[in-house]
């Protein structure tokens, strides 16, 4: 168990950073293993990022998540913070 925790931060680490270079936002990326399978995975930006399509940002987070985890999560959330 403390493996598959410090792995998942050590990926999820790398995804924020992956997607930092990528998009010049840093976000905050969670995740949740369950019986050894990443179940999901959620990506959170601090703003709404508008320099391409959102289908565009989707799937260069699906792109990294699968990179930097090595596995298909069964879900990939996407978060944005909407402020005032």
């Amino acid at each position: 168990m403390v493996d598959v925790i410090s792995n998942g931060l050590a990926h999820s680490k790398a995804v924020e950073a992956d997607l930092k270079q990528a998009t010049g936002i840093k976000p905050e990326v969670g995740f949740k293993w369950h019986n050894g399978y990443l179940q999901s995975v959620t990506v959170s930006f601090s703003r709404l990022y508008t320099d391409k399509p959102l289908y565009e940002l989707a799937g260069t987070v699906r792109e990294i998540v699968v990179k930097e985890f090595k596995e298909t999560p069964t879900t990939i959330l996407l978060e944005f913070e909407l402020k005032k």
